[in-house]
């Protein structure tokens, strides 16, 4: 039986939505088909046997369109296998230790028994939309912390669960 994999994402600058590219591109690899979609944009999860969610977190919260798809899908979220992943710290950290979820996304991990969740460095590069960011960026606080080898690791491990539970 073929597995399908919805790979959510909220992403405002394109980011978070590379690190989404990258997780489907892992799982396809691995015999999966995964389809990347923008989080705001998926209506329906009845194709999927199991969904990926990432968010970019602003000021210690996930992406609103990323709350609002886990919201709106609570009830078939509830019923397949999930993982999270966040993208933001703008420093090695994400690289050099595990960072856990923030608050909601913790709570919502809670409420649907999440399989697993990471945090990995986010990007803020010239050319990002919105006040903050040019703030951010104007202080020398920018740059691009995504760890590919650590994205590709993570996703190995979703595609061995993925396995898994496709042979029992």
């Amino acid at each position: 039986m073929e597995q399908r994999v919805l790979v959510a994402h909220g992403s405002t600058s394109g980011s978070t939505e590379r690190i989404a590219q990258t997780v489907a591109d892992v799982l396809r690899t691995a015999g999966i088909t995964a389809e990347v979609r923008p989080a705001r944009f998926v209506t329906d999860l009845d194709p999927y046997e199991a969904v990926v969610v990432g968010g970019a977190l602003y000021a210690g919260r996930w992406h609103k369109d990323a709350r609002r798809f886990v919201r709106r899908h609570r009830g078939a979220l509830a019923h397949r296998p999930v993982w999270f992943f966040s993208s933001g710290p703008l420093d090695p950290t994400a690289s050099q230790r595990d960072i856990p979820p923030v608050p909601g996304v913790e709570r919502a991990m809670a409420r649907l028994a999440v399989r697993g969740h990471v945090t990995f460095g986010g990007c803020l590069t010239e050319g990002a939309r919105g006040r903050i960011a040019h703030m951010i960026l104007r202080d020398g606080k920018g740059g691009d912390f995504r760890d590919f080898a650590a994205i590709e690791n993570w996703a190995t491990g979703v595609a061995k669960e993925l396995g898994a539970m496709a042979h029992r």
